[in-house]
């Protein structure tokens, strides 16, 4: 096991004193995992933390008037590892899904699987199902779309990021789910901390990650068509159908971001 230091700073800005939900907190299956965590506002204001149906952590918070920092500093401990590989994971039949996974075989709001049917079929509908054909699907999301910042809006939906071609993290893995699920195979949305421990240093600031996890056999496995890799660190936030389901701020009122820091770093020994 390694540890790793996760976090981020927000600096809001509200005309008024705002009611907000805020998720930045590892999901609630991450919590045997925690060493120590920290959140703060600054100035000081109420907050409560309550788990949405989806398990993840939802603080609410009030804001004050004018500006306010919000801090979230934890240190996790994590698997050395890469994420998992599970060549022979089958697909499982409709009628043999657990309850809580056919949901993430419907259309969402931004994964429009019945819409993607047909590029989907013709693409992959005769690929060896499995994870095969779930990594077939991430390879060619991953080759498809050009990552690029700024490129991409909260309205964008998966049919948006295949006619566009570039999107960032997110639109790489809502059109992946949609290719997914248009095949039967459940796959929901996932973002969190991925520290770059074991692959060259980006250059470009730390940022959240949005990967998905697909069902599989008789568990949920991760696939990164963003990165197409398999990395070591992951901390899930938040799990849902899509984006809209595990929004990093809701705000109840007009609330402005000034300033956005992320941190996802191996811990440094201690000396």
């Amino acid at each position: 096991m390694i540890e790793t230091v996760i976090g981020c700073t927000f600096e809001f800005e509200a005309a008024r004193p705002t009611h907000a939900i805020v998720m930045v907190e590892p999901h609630f299956a991450e919590s045997g995992r925690i060493v120590e965590t920290k959140f703060e506002l600054d100035p000081h204001g109420a907050s409560t933390v309550y788990l949405d149906h989806f398990g993840n952590s939802c603080r609410r918070i009030d804001l004050a008037a004018g500006r306010v920092t919000l801090t979230f500093e934890a240190v996790v401990s994590t698997p050395a590892d890469a994420d998992p590989v599970v060549l022979d994971a089958g697909e499982v039949a409709p009628a043999d899904l657990p309850d809580e996974a056919l949901m993430f075989v419907l259309p969402s709001r931004f994964c429009e699987s019945d819409l993607i049917a047909d590029v989907a079929f013709a693409e992959f509908g005769a690929h060896e199902p499995g994870w095969a054909r779930v990594q077939a699907i991430s390879d060619w999301v991953n080759g498809s779309l050009t990552f690029q910042y700024g490129s991409s809006s909260p309205s964008l939906s998966a049919m948006d990021v295949l006619s566009a071609g570039t999107g960032v993290c997110r639109d790489f893995a809502h059109l992946a789910i949609a290719m997914c699920r248009a095949l039967n195979i459940p796959a929901r949305y996932v973002f969190g901390y991925l520290p770059d421990i074991g692959v060259p240093d980006p250059g470009t600031p730390m940022d959240f990650c949005a990967w998905m996890e697909v069902y599989l056999g008789n568990g949920w496995h991760t696939f990164d068509p963003r990165n197409n890799q398999r990395r070591v660190g992951r901390t899930v936030i938040g799990r849902g159908r899509d984006a809209a389901d595990v929004a990093m701020v809701t705000s109840f009122g007009q609330v402005l971001l000034h300033e956005m820091n992320v941190v996802a770093a191996e811990r440094a020994p201690s000396t």
